[in-house]
């Protein structure tokens, strides 16, 4: 059993997975394209994603004022099997059926909010640390309408920065034209770290 959700996260998934896993002890400490976060701090919240939205799929509470360590013994395993449990509970139909009861918004759009976190913030964490990063072209595409539909609210509550002009040609040959654009739309430079 699938759903439309399920499979972009499953699509994105691996990727992120892989940025996480090759993130070195030494690295934890880096900035990121987050301005307010270290890689540490933007490795829990992802993890805080990937664990809160399970429960979202299936329409129970989350907690977001707590903000845990993850980064324990085995914590690059672990983000491995949360990221698994995470598509599996997007994977059953009635997790994108209706209106969520926590958030004013169709589940669908719930579920896509975990997919651009776990795409975005992927990104995130690669260039932080120096790897490469390409996401599923099925994921960009399907994020794109997603940043435009929840921009406005986004930027209004801080969440997302304001827009920025796409860069045109793209800036470096291994970024994707529809991934800077994706980028730019959240706020972010694909150009990060700028150079004085």
């Amino acid at each position: 059993m699938s759903t439309q959700t399920s499979e972009l996260l499953a699509a994105a998934a691996p990727r992120t997975v892989d940025v996480v896993r090759g993130i070195s002890d030494d690295q934890l400490d880096l900035p990121t394209p987050c301005e307010d976060y270290l890689v540490r701090d933007l490795l829990n919240h992802l993890f805080q994603v990937v664990v809160n939205f399970q429960d979202l799929a299936e329409k129970r509470q989350v907690e977001w004022a707590e903000k845990p360590d993850h980064l324990g013994d085995g914590w690059r395993d672990r983000f491995e099997v949360e990221t698994g449990r995470l598509i599996a509970a997007w994977s059953d139909p009635s997790s994108v059926e209706g209106m969520s009861p926590r958030m004013p918004m169709p589940q669908s759009v719930i579920g896509g909010m975990a997919l651009l976190d776990l795409t975005v913030h992927g990104w995130d964490l690669a260039v932080a640390t120096g790897q490469p990063y390409h996401p599923a072209p099925e994921v960009v595409a399907e994020l794109h309408a997603l940043v435009e539909q929840l921009g406005p609210t986004a930027r209004k509550m801080g969440v997302f920065a304001d827009p920025l002009p796409a860069p045109t040609p793209a800036p470096t040959p291994d970024l994707a034209p529809d991934l800077a654009h994706l980028l730019t739309q959240t706020g972010r430079t694909p150009t990060w770290p700028q150079t004085p």
